[in-house]
């Protein structure tokens, strides 16, 4: 007798991740990404796959699991690895030096609600 059979098809998160079990930096599933201008030469399927959909602009990681239908923990190890290698980048966060007072965002309320 034999054991229970497998999908071929399915492919082992280990394989996908090449045998990494953690991401090399901190990417949590709200963490923003893009691409950035590099060569596809080198990458393996699955990075090739998570690259291409970064592509169309600013994802977040838990958005680019569930377009590929791939499991998150996979996609933060694929994210961070594409990060390492400079293919993916995160967008640089304002700091709240930089963010609009309340103040103006009141005056920006309030000349809006005059407009209507």
């Amino acid at each position: 007798m034999s054991g229970p059979r497998r999908d071929p098809d399915v492919v082992r998160p280990y394989v996908r991740t090449g045998g990494r079990s953690r991401p090399s930096r901190d990417v949590r599933l709200e963490t923003l990404v893009i691409a950035a201008d590099s060569p596809l030469q080198g990458l393996e399927p699955d990075a090739r796959r998570v690259f291409a959909v970064c592509r169309g602009g600013v994802l977040a990681v838990a958005e680019i699991a569930a377009g590929l239908e791939l499991p998150a923990s996979v996609v933060r190890i694929l994210v961070s690895g594409l990060m390492d290698s400079g293919h993916l980048a995160a967008p640089v966060r304002r700091s709240r030096a930089d963010a609009p007072t309340t103040d103006l965002l009141k005056e920006v309320l309030h000349g809006l609600r005059s407009i209507a």
